[in-house]
């Protein structure tokens, strides 16, 4: 390989590396066209919550997570969204954040990274447009770790209840929770 193939191929690799985190989220909702985002409910419970692994009381969506999700978001099938199917909490917040172009995107979002959309018009009228089902890995993370203190008082009830019940040995709650958050506290 001469000089001028490995500066070539050197500067396709940067420019490929340049576009695809730009074209990684949903290419119909691009963050640069948001007009407006409202958060219309900070935490709301469903069927699903699970207190033993977390209090939706301690999760509260903020307009900060929603521009978030829209930057890392990727689609997925039902399947993969499936509350059956996958990990949930049972905790969500709402928001509707409004284009330039005057469509309206509803957004719920988990903490988990898990996204519902359903679009409307500007007349608040649902789109022809199919519900959209996400993904949001980076939100996870990013939110699991703003959890952590809520993360860990879910554990703290679970095993101190589970002590109580004689489930597991007097002493040993307090054990696998410094271990817990032990390994919590890891980066």
């Amino acid at each position: 390989m001469n000089k001028t193939n490995i500066l070539m191929t050197a500067a396709a690799l940067v420019v490929a590396a340049a576009i695809l985190p730009a074209k990684a989220a949903d290419r119909r909702y691009p963050i640069a066209y948001v007009q407006k985002v409202e958060v219309t409910e900070p935490s709301r419970r469903s069927a699903w919550e699970n207190k033993e692994f977390l209090n939706c009381d301690d999760v509260v969506l903020t307009e900060e997570d929603v521009r978030y999700a829209l930057r890392h978001m990727r689609r997925v099938s039902w399947r993969a969204y499936d509350p059956e199917n996958t990990d949930t909490t049972g905790c969500e917040g709402g928001a509707l954040v409004t284009f330039k172009n005057g469509r309206i995107l509803a957004m719920g979002i988990e903490p988990t990274g898990r996204i519902s959309t359903a679009e409307y018009d500007a007349k608040m009228k649902l789109s022809a447009s199919p519900a959209g089902f996400y993904e949001c890995d980076p939100c996870r993370k990013r939110k699991m770790a703003l959890l952590k203190d809520a993360l860990n008082r879910a554990d703290e009830r679970r095993l101190k209840r589970l002590e109580a019940e004689g489930a597991i040995p007097a002493g040993e709650a307090e054990r696998r929770l410094k271990m817990l958050r032990a390994d919590r506290d890891q980066p």
